[in-house]
């Protein structure tokens, strides 16, 4: 629907309460799955995610579980293939018999599993999945997104750009499928620079080993702005040649969407002085003073030796959110669930956030942040220390407002309150 937007192996349960085959629950235990990308271009992002769930799960765990249930995490790999995580979405609902799944680097892959959930009357929460159709045009009362959205890192890149580029040349690359198509949408609309013939783009599929030939473009047409929409392994691959062509002498280069192991993937050269958005980074929560975030990366260096990423957070903060909601449900119940979760507010690893109830986004603080220069980034501990925050945006002026909401949904005959299993379509 592009174009669209307005504006390894198995270990003991009782050891991690981990298992990656299948294999019946045992009494007094709760499955939930973990849909991830374990390989494939987005693989950095998901290993993040299965280290933070196996943290929460454990804690989850000692605590005394959820409803008195131990929980017990299923993986499978979706490869940030749709139609993959289509079908290992159907097993881990149908043969794990899970009422939850979270995961995902992907946004088609959320899409496509948020429709398994819907099918299933089971629910599903996105840890990355930066399209505004996730919740928007293909939005339904059983998909949650604990991350913030395009619209948000738009929103919070866009004071930077207007500022420092208002009517400059701009040139997109941009992964071709729902997110990168989104991400580009979002930004022309708030750069005032719609115009494709005059702010020309290229589109990549994921995946892409190289992007030479698309940077070539953007250097011909002698753009000050190279906004690459890439996330991954293809954002690094793109980056490190853009270093090595000499752009970033010509050209400010923006990542719409970063984190810190893209970032170190790419090298702290190639990255100097590039700018993106992101919802959280590992040291948000010691330049504010967020406890529960700062419990949370130093229990996870000390298990891992680095930092977590947003993409981990987002998965930790899932699982006990999930908690919350079913000890408030007082059942595993999905209608029940979703209740309670809708309108919900709580503090995770950083300030307080609310699960909105007209779309399930969490509506949350975004950051948009500078790579620091090079040398300093080395002498960080795990050269992780990459990024400045140079704006901050509360999340009801970043979050799409339900008037903007609304109309996108119209586009496509959507309904403007979420559809739930067995409502008419």
């Amino acid at each position: 629907m592009r174009g669209i937007v307005a504006v390894g192996c198995a270990v003991s349960f009782m050891m991690t309460g981990l298992i990656s085959g299948s294999e019946a629950a045992e009494p007094g235990v709760v499955k939930i799955g973990l849909n991830y990308p374990e390989t494939g271009p987005y693989a950095k992002q998901g290993l993040d995610q299965k280290r933070a769930a196996e943290i929460a799960v454990e804690e989850i765990n000692d605590a005394g579980g959820i409803l008195g249930k131990k929980v017990q995490l299923v993986m499978r790999d979706t490869k940030s293939n749709p139609k993959i995580a289509k079908v290992t979405a159907a097993e881990l609902y149908d043969v794990e018999k899970v009422p939850m799944i979270l995961g995902g680097s992907s946004s088609a892959v959320a899409i496509a599993t948020g429709e398994v959930a819907l099918l299933k009357n089971k629910l599903f929460f996105a840890t990355l999945s930066y399209s505004t159709e996730t919740t928007g045009e293909y939005g339904h009362r059983h998909i949650f997104r604990e991350c913030f959205d395009a619209f948000s890192a738009g929103k919070v890149m866009a004071d930077y750009l207007n500022k420092n580029f208002k009517g400059r040349k701009y040139f997109y690359i941009t992964a071709n499928y729902t997110w990168g198509w989104t991400t580009e949408s979002v930004l022309r609309s708030f750069t005032d620079t719609k115009d494709t013939t005059k702010y020309p783009e290229v589109l990549t599929e994921l995946g892409a080993k190289d992007f030479k030939a698309a940077l070539r473009e953007a250097k011909e047409n002698g753009s000050d702005v190279l906004v690459l929409s890439l996330f991954g392994r293809d954002m690094e691959i793109a980056v490190k040649q853009a270093d090595e062509m000499g752009l970033k002498n010509r050209m400010q280069i923006i990542v719409p969407q970063m984190n810190e192991d893209m970032a170190q993937g790419a090298g702290p050269e190639a990255m100097e002085g590039i700018v993106g958005a992101t919802p959280w980074m590992w040291s948000v929560p010691f330049k504010y003073n967020y406890p529960k975030g700062i419990a949370f990366v130093e229990k996870f260096e000390k298990r891992y030796n680095r930092y977590p990423t947003t993409s981990g957070a987002s998965a930790y903060v899932i699982l006990h959110e999930y908690k919350a909601a079913v000890e408030k449900a007082k059942t595993f119940e999905t209608k029940a669930v979703i209740t309670a979760l809708e309108g919900r507010k709580y503090v995770g690893l950083k300030d307080e956030q609310q699960w909105r109830k007209f779309d399930h986004q969490s509506v949350q603080t975004v950051y948009a942040v500078k790579v620091k220069p090079a040398a300093e980034v080395k002498k960080s501990k795990y050269q992780m220390d990459y990024f400045n925050i140079i704006a901050t945006m509360n999340g009801e002026e970043a979050a799409v407002d339900f008037k903007e909401w609304s109309e996108i949904r119209d586009m496509v005959n959507m309904k403007h309150e979420l559809e739930e299993y067995g409502s008419e379509k």
